[in-house]
């Protein structure tokens, strides 16, 4: 199932910014923003990457989206179709664009990308997610924001506001620090679009063979139930 085309990409280039940013660097951001309201953060990213900030939706929710559009309406936000979504997860996408009128670059896997029955979850993710978003952040990204909050997981419980990725890219977590809690309360306050399938059991929203429902206090254990797997790979 598919969404809309993807916007050609450009050329690798070198981080337009004219800085290079040090593990030292990017941890001394990561702690003058604790704290702050993710509004603050996603203002600063905004101002110090431009156009080379690029902003990762899955659309469980739209609260990320909400937050950033406030502070930069043409944000980019990046949407990777991997062909396994949910038709909630697609509806919702819809309903996104119409809402905020964004700027959405849709990715998808190459046609011959692996699929979870024949090789597995972890080379499907590779595959179908990693990969595309690995092009399209090396192409034209500097930077790039993550929905990811420590309250998702355990294994999130550490997970810094500023880091370098593995590309070398800045990649930030504005709302890192905040509680369940918090993201509940600005979601009814602001109205943000909830993805159905979490009013159906689905508090974590994933590829449909590898989500099930789970319970809402271990968010994250329906994802790829039964196997060792925590993450798909793309907050490595």
């Amino acid at each position: 199932m598919t969404l809309l085309e993807t916007r050609p990409t450009g050329t690798p280039v070198a981080l337009r910014t004219g800085r290079r940013y040090t593990a030292a660097d990017v941890a001394a951001m990561s702690e003058s923003f604790e704290g702050c309201h993710p509004s603050e953060v996603i203002g600063w990213s905004v101002e110090e990457f431009g156009s080379r900030l690029s902003l990762s939706a899955s659309f469980a929710d739209t609260l990320l989206i909400d937050l950033a559009t406030k502070v930069e309406p043409d944000i980019e936000v990046v949407f990777i179709d991997t062909g396994f979504h949910f038709a909630e997860t697609l509806a919702t996408a819809r309903q996104a664009m119409s809402r905020y009128a964004l700027n959405l670059t849709v990715l998808r896997p190459l046609p011959t990308a692996a699929d979870v029955w024949a090789h597995g979850v972890d080379t499907c993710c590779g595959s179908r997610k990693v990969a595309p978003l690995e092009r399209h952040l090396v192409a034209n990204a500097d930077a790039w924001l993550s929905g990811l909050r420590r309250s998702d997981s355990p294994e999130r419980g550490d997970a810094p506001i500023v880091s370098l990725d593995l590309r070398g890219l800045v990649k930030i977590n504005p709302m890192a620090d905040w509680s369940s809690d918090d993201a509940e309360r600005y979601i009814l306050e602001n109205d943000v679009l909830i993805n159905p399938l979490a009013f159906e059991g689905y508090p974590s929203i994933g590829c449909w063979p590898c989500t099930e429902p789970a319970d809402s206090s271990d968010p994250r254990s329906g994802r790829w139930s039964g196997s060792e797997k925590t993450e798909c790979g793309l907050h490595a």
